[in-house]
């Protein structure tokens, strides 16, 4: 059960654990077992109730999330060429988008009759350049890396 990701999974208030290794937070639900033991024991019967809903709602997540593993392969811990080819298709598609975003933006432009609608599209156009610059950044990051790794 090492199972890894590259960032947690849990919402803050369902785990304390920050940890990206799936052990972790079984550990975390045994301790609240081992309190909600404590508690019957004692007949603490609102900290049982808590505890008791805590645990099922974790349990629940962890029973979720180990299903959901085969569905996340793009977020293993282990990079593999795989992951970097789905990377680089994720990057493509969304340079694909920003370029759609920005050449309609540039059809309204040249459409638009106040100062102000063409001052804000002007605006939104030197954004998405931007945004796109980093994109083909990204994306040429991601192509020296596959380059290293079919050498």
């Amino acid at each position: 059960m090492g199972h890894a990701t590259l960032k947690p999974r849990f919402d803050r208030q369902l785990f304390r654990t920050r940890s990206t290794v799936i052990q972790d937070y079984l550990a975390e639900a045994q301790t609240n077992l081992d309190e909600l033991r404590h508690a019957v024991e004692n007949e603490q019967q609102e900290q049982v109730a808590w505890l008791a809903e805590h645990l099922t709602e974790q349990i629940t997540a962890l029973h979720r999330e180990i299903t959901a593993w085969p569905l996340r392969a793009w977020d293993s811990a282990s990079p593999g060429l795989g992951k970097w080819q789905r990377k680089r298709l994720e990057n493509q598609e969304f340079e694909r988008r920003l370029f759609e975003m920005k050449r309609e933006r540039e059809l309204r432009l040249n459409n638009s009759e106040t100062l102000e609608e063409q001052q804000l599209l002007m605006r939104e156009i030197s954004a998405l350049e931007g945004r796109l610059a980093r994109c083909r950044q990204a994306r040429d990051e991601i192509e020296r890396v596959i380059e290293r790794l079919t050498r």
